[in-house]
């Protein structure tokens, strides 16, 4: 496939295939109908034959160039594979969109208000889970199950932790190809199963701290599963912080698809019956000291 989209990315060869296309021709009908030299219109003919796209026949003292179908339909279907891809994944570049907008906007306001610029910003995130409560609550203080989970899918975690107890670590670590962010604070109540209290500083690339969140996390019983309201305050919020918070919306909906998505996977052995009802109802609550204004 490599070999023909590179012999395809040459506008004076598309050409060539273009007209072999409509039938069988000789080099020097092509020559004249593309306006090159028959030297360059047999250096674009051999790489053609050589990827195999066109084939060579000697008549008499003429050679006459015939296209190939079965490569360019090969080639044809695997473009057409991309392009499902590509339109399964289009909500990716509405993404991207958001967050660029929500940066800008983010910015500005910092720009405006200077540190401590969202002090008193709150989000509430809700969720309906097809698991049972304590299994849930591992997801969220065991380790190894919230590292599967808890980031984005472009990061990788390289340490969390949220200790389910008063003065516990709360740690998040992770990284991407541009670099590593740390995320560091401590637990204050953990009720099994029910209520994890929680605050963590985000702090930048030089380790300085760009804002905390101070986050409530409640877990009650739902008809076959399991209501998660997740409560986020931020306090201490430094001009730089503007791209994290721009996109803690996009980025707690990212991950808490993903623990909707891991406990979906989990065997249902030791858990309670779900009922089969739909889980990924959720809804966004935002407000600040402005909005209060």
């Amino acid at each position: 496939m490599e070999q023909i989209a590179s012999a395809l990315g040459d506008a004076a060869r598309w050409r060539i295939v273009e007209l072999l296309a409509g039938r069988p021709r000789s080099v020097g009908e092509l020559a004249e109908l593309t306006g090159l030299r028959q030297p360059q219109t047999t250096k674009h003919l051999q790489t053609l034959v050589r990827a195999g796209l066109a084939s060579v026949h000697p008549l008499g003292q003429r050679r006459v160039y015939a296209i190939e179908a079965a490569p360019l339909e090969a080639f044809g279907e695997r473009l057409g594979a991309l392009v499902e891809v590509a339109r399964a994944h289009q909500g990716d570049l509405d993404v991207i969109a958001r967050y660029q907008a929500a940066i800008e906007a983010e910015s500005a306001a910092a720009g405006r208000g200077g540190d401590r610029w969202a002090d008193g910003r709150t989000f509430v995130f809700h969720r309906r889970l097809d698991a049972a409560r304590a299994l849930v609550w591992r997801h969220w203080t065991e380790p190894e199950l919230l590292a599967s989970w808890w980031a984005p899918p472009s990061l990788t975690i390289t340490e969390c932790a949220l200790e389910p107890k008063a003065g516990g670590r709360a740690v998040l670590d992770y990284r991407d190809a541009e670099g590593s962010y740390r995320s560091a604070g401590r637990v204050h109540t953990a009720k099994e199963a029910e209520r994890l209290v929680f605050d963590m500083a985000v702090r930048d690339a030089a380790g300085a701290v760009v804002f905390t969140g101070h986050y409530d996390l409640t877990l009650t019983d739902t008809e076959g599963g399991t209501r998660l309201r997740l409560g986020l305050a931020l306090t201490g919020t430094a001009v730089q912080a503007a791209p994290f918070i721009a996109g803690i919306e996009t980025g707690w909906g990212q991950v808490l698809d993903r623990l909707d998505e891991v406990l979906a996977s989990t065997p249902r052995t030791g858990r309670e019956p779900a009922d089969g009802a739909p889980s990924d109802s959720r809804t966004v609550h935002r407000s600040s000291e402005e909005d209060k204004r």
